[in-house]
C-alpha cells in the first residue's frame, strides 16, 4: 500500500504555511518543509520560516537542518524528505509536505524513485541540469541522441535524456507516495500585493539586522544567494539607496512568484485553489477528507 501524503505548493506570500499548519492540526499531521532556504539556521525573516509560535501548533522538519556555510542539494532534500516521511507515518501521523520549491517537490514525486546502481547523486544532479534548459535545448539534445522529440512532451523529454545518459543502470521503481496535490494561488495583483505587503513586514521585523550580518560573515555562502539577501548586498556596500535595495527584493520575489507558477502549472498534476475565494478551505478540507477515506 502507498503512503498518503498531502503536498501544499503555490507561490511565495500565498499562505501555503498558515494552510499547512490548519491541516496538521486537523487531521493528526506533521509538516515537512519543502523549501531550499529554510533549511538553514539564522536565517528566519527572509526565508519567511515558520515562526516558533506557528512551530508550536505543529511539529515541523527539515527546518534549521544545515548552518549557513554548508550547501544543501535537491538530492539532501530528496533523501531527507523520505527519511522523514517514513519516520512520520511510523507514528501513525500524516505527513504533509508544505512549500515552494518545485524541483524539490517534484523531484520527491515524480521519477526520483530510482533503482539500479547508478549514483543516485549525479541523477538528480544531472536533472536539475536539464530542468534549467529550455524546451527547444533539450528537443536538441534528445535529437542529437537520436531520439524524435516532436511528439514528446518536457517530462518524457528530460526522462529520455536520464536513460540516454545512464543507460541501463537507471531502472524506474513506482513511487511510494499517493499525493494529494494542494496548489494555492490568487489573481496576479493581489498576489503582488501580497508580496510587497509581505517585504515591508519583514523590514519591521529586523530583515535588514539579518541581512548584514549574512553580508559581514558569509557573503558567498549559497544560503546567501536567496532572494531577500542578496538585493541588499550592493545597499550594504553603498553602490545602491535602502529603496532601491526594497524594492529590488519585491521586484525579485514578484518574479519568482510568477516562475512558481508557471513550474506548478506546467509540470506538475495539482489541483488549484484560489485563496480569494471565501470557500476555499472548505472545498480543501473536502478533498482531503475524500482523499483520506478513499
Amino acid at each position: 500500500m502507498k503512503t498518503k501524503l498531502i503536498v501544499v505548493l503555490g507561490p511565495t506570500a500565498v499562505g501555503k504555511t498558515a494552510l499547512g499548519i490548519e491541516l496538521a492540526q486537523a487531521y493528526n499531521g506533521e509538516i515537512i518543509s519543502g523549501d531550499s532556504q529554510q533549511v538553514y539556521r539564522q536565517l528566519d525573516i527572509g526565508t519567511a520560516k515558520a515562526t516558533e509560535e506557528e512551530q508550536s501548533q505543529a511539529r515541523h522538519h527539515l527546518i534549521d537542518v544545515r548552518d549557513v556555510t554548508e550547501t544543501y542539494s535537491v538530492y539532501d532534500f530528496v533523501k531527507e524528505a523520505q527519511e522523514k516521511i517514513e519516520e512520520i507515518t511510523s507514528r501513525g501521523k500524516l505527513p504533509i509536505l508544505v512549500g515552494g520549491t518545485g524541483l524539490y517537490l517534484q523531484s520527491l514525486l515524480e521519477g526520483y524513485h530510482l533503482g539500479g546502481q547508478v549514483d543516485q547523486q549525479q541523477v538528480l544532479a544531472y536533472r536539475a541540469e536539464l530542468e534549467a534548459l529550455s524546451d527547444e535545448d533539450l528537443g536538441k539534445m534528445a535529437e542529437q541522441a537520436g531520439y524524435d522529440s516532436s511528439q514528446t512532451s518536457r517530462r518524457r523529454l528530460i526522462r529520455t535524456l536520464e536513460l540516454a545518459q545512464f543507460g541501463k543502470e537507471l531502472e524506474n521503481k513506482p513511487t511510494p507516495y499517493q499525493a494529494l496535490l494542494i496548489a494555492l494561488t490568487d489573481d496576479r495583483q493581489a498576489l503582488y500585493d501580497r508580496i510587497n505587503q509581505r517585504v515591508d513586514r519583514m523590514m519591521e521585523q529586523g530583515l535588514l539586522e539579518e541581512v548584514t550580518w549574512l553580508h559581514q560573515n558569509h557573503p558567498t555562502a549559497q544560503a546567501a544567494m536567496g532572494i531577500g539577501y542578496k538585493e541588499f548586498f550592493p545597499y550594504l556596500d553603498g553602490q545602491i539607496s535602502l529603496d532601491e535595495a526594497l524594492d529590488k527584493v519585491k521586484q525579485s520575489s514578484r518574479r519568482f512568484a510568477k516562475r512558481q507558477l508557471t513550474w506548478f502549472r506546467n509540470r506538475m498534476k495539482v489541483e488549484w485553489y484560489q485563496v480569494s475565494d471565501p470557500q476555499y478551505k472548505e472545498k480543501i478540507r473536502g478533498a482531503v477528507e475524500e482523499f483520506l477515506h478513499d
